[in-house]
């Protein structure tokens, strides 16, 4: 009788078994966006409730022009390399602008997701057919290591929609260090940051009365199932964000509503789950001016400008060595 070769993702499997094998169990932010996770995280930046996507559009908005003055290089020419460009939604608009302005630029987004890369490129395509598009689907650190490079063109790296946020504010600190190092004297890098607010506006974006993040987390269980042959019973499992005023940390868990056992066909393990033990999946830094401030100088960087919504909710700015 031959042998059934199971086949996985060894790098998901990997993640899983080091989270979930962990005292405090947790699994990666990015095992959130498969497919339907890349539909759902889409729905949720269409949700009243989900500020982000509205207050950074406002800035991207009011300062094309701004922008494009701020990005251009001593010959005018220059990449928009953006990382984790997801959808590109807003970034589109400053593409649009950009190409009506006839400026010599190219667009390079770079994402874990290669989906998203596809339909992004397929769209963009269609929309700017003379804008030149290089997607990269590859993690933020080996998107790093392909910014060494000769070219002297300018680069603008984009770090938009308050992605910065998924990093623990000691991460994130090293992170932009990293790009910091990285940036040559007429480079730029361009963040978009959350600011602190009403903390049950905070909270409500994470935990929306439509219960779509909530479909979005436990949609993660549902990926290990048909991954790695899991049998979570998505019934026994609840969504669980939390947001700290204090440290700006929004926080998402996964609670185990009983004790219970997990079996992961593919990988010949079983997990167990006490009675309302987490599962932590995903942070969200919320940030003010001094932390941000804070970040600059450890990084090495300079801030250069600052840019706000009418509100004040979410601010982008631009660092330069």
């Amino acid at each position: 009788m031959g042998t059934i070769t199971k086949t996985y993702n060894e790098a998901v499997a990997k993640a899983v078994l080091n989270g979930l094998k962990a005292n405090e169990k947790s699994l990666p932010s990015w095992l959130f966006y498969d497919k339907k996770g890349d539909k759902l995280f889409q729905q949720i930046m269409r949700m009243p409730e989900y500020y982000l996507t509205d207050t950074e559009k406002e800035i991207i908005v009011n300062n094309r022009d701004n922008f494009l003055e701020d990005f251009k290089g001593k010959d005018k020419k220059f990449d928009l390399v953006e990382l984790g460009a997801g959808d590109g939604t807003k970034t589109e608009i400053l593409l649009k602008h950009f190409c009506v302005q006839n400026a010599d630029f190219r667009y390079i987004p770079i994402d874990i997701s290669s989906d998203v890369l596809e339909d992004l490129e397929e769209r963009l395509s269609k929309r700017l057919p003379d804008l030149t598009v290089l997607p990269k689907p590859k993690s933020f650190y080996d998107a790093l290591d392909d910014l060494d490079n000769k070219d002297s063109k300018k680069r603008v790296l984009l770090f938009m929609g308050g992605n910065i946020g998924n990093f623990t504010l000691e991460d994130a600190t090293d992170f932009i260090s990293e790009l910091s190092k990285r940036l040559r004297p007429e480079d730029e890098l361009f963040v978009g940051f959350d600011l602190k607010k009403d903390p049950r506006q905070i909270q409500s974006a994470y935990d929306d009365s439509n219960g779509i993040t909530r479909a979005f987390n436990l949609n993660l269980l549902e990926r290990l199932n048909d991954e790695l042959e899991a049998d979570f019973d998505i019934s026994k499992f609840e969504h669980y964000p939390f947001y700290n005023p204090e440290t700006g940390e929004a926080k998402s868990y996964l609670v185990s509503q009983e004790d219970q056992e997990v079996c992961f066909g593919a990988l010949d393990e079983k997990i167990s789950f006490n009675q309302w033990e987490l599962i932590y999946t995903e942070i969200s830094q919320k940030y003010d001016l001094e932390m941000i401030h804070e970040m600059a100088e450890k990084a090495g960087l300079k801030i250069y400008r600052n840019y706000f919504d009418r509100r004040k909710y979410f601010c982008n700015v631009i660092f330069k060595k």
